[in-house]
């Protein structure tokens, strides 16, 4: 398998969780718990594990394959992951408020989570349909084996074993309870 393709089947498990975020947050009554382990996912499948394969081992290898790191489409996903870790903070922290009884908090969690889907969503479409297209002209079968076999290494450092797995039954069990379908996986 490319590792591109790899990255391209976790946006799946991505957007899966988005939509599930989106029906959490439309209840009148906000499930912190629920919340909770979202945004764990987010921190840890989606930014720890995904967004580090990308940063620490694609992106660099694009870059000695001639394509810039600050303008194009490496710098514009780089602050896009950035922006997203400031919404995933903005959501802790309302968490936090309405675990405090500041119901108010519950606007800001719902904002700054539909940001966040919001841009997540629009990130993976571009990923999806500009970068990775660029990277597979750019990188051999060779480089993306072994980025396939990097990815695997840092996706075990990053999260423990196990976890990868963890992370899908608690897709499938959320998508159960809030779209009613384990979500094709």
């Amino acid at each position: 398998m490319k590792a591109t393709q790899q990255l391209i089947d976790e946006h799946r498990a991505v957007n899966l969780m988005l939509k599930i975020f989106d029906h959490v947050l439309t209840k009148p009554d906000i499930n912190l718990e629920d919340v909770e382990q979202i945004i764990g996912f987010l921190k840890g499948f989606v930014d720890r594990c995904h967004h580090g394969k990308e940063e620490d081992l694609l992106f660099p290898e694009l870059v000695r394959h001639g394509m810039s790191e600050s303008g194009g489409p490496i710098g514009q996903m780089l602050y896009e992951h950035q922006t997203g870790r400031s919404y995933i903070a903005d959501m802790e922290k309302a968490v936090q408020s309405l675990k405090n009884g500041e119901a108010e908090a519950a606007q800001q969690l719902i904002e700054a989570g539909r940001q966040y889907r919001d841009l997540l969503v629009s990130h993976i479409e571009k990923e999806n349909q500009v970068l990775f297209k660029m990277a597979d002209n750019l990188l051999d079968e060779t480089v993306q084996d072994r980025l396939y076999e990097e990815f695997e290494t840092l996706e075990i450092e990053r999260m423990g074993p196990g976890q990868h797995e963890r992370y899908h039954e608690l897709l499938k069990a959320l998508a159960a309870k809030y779209l009613g379908s384990h979500g094709g996986h």
